[in-house]
């Protein structure tokens, strides 16, 4: 399944939330907020998109189209649903 958003949208793989801290702490499922990053697969053709495939972003959390293939979770999102840029 190939996928090409259109427009100001992009197309996400979601990441899962973080299992343990930085000191190696495991956080139980239950305790684990999601914190809504995911990886750029690919973007529509506008101009203004400034993010390119394989960067990790953070999104809005009510934000766009969900799209599920085997175990991997997808996302089309607007531009505008970006909220960072991961460094």
């Amino acid at each position: 399944m190939n996928i090409k958003p259109l427009g100001e949208r992009v197309l996400l793989k979601v990441l899962p939330a973080e299992e343990k801290t930085e000191a190696g702490i495991i956080i139980p499922a239950t305790a684990q907020e999601k914190t809504n990053q995911g990886e750029v697969i690919s973007v529509g053709e506008s101009e203004n998109i400034k993010v390119k495939p394989g960067q990790k972003v953070i999104y809005d959390k009510y934000a766009g189209t969900q799209l599920k293939k085997g175990d991997q979770e997808y996302l089309i999102i607007s531009y505008s649903d970006i909220l960072a840029i991961l460094q």
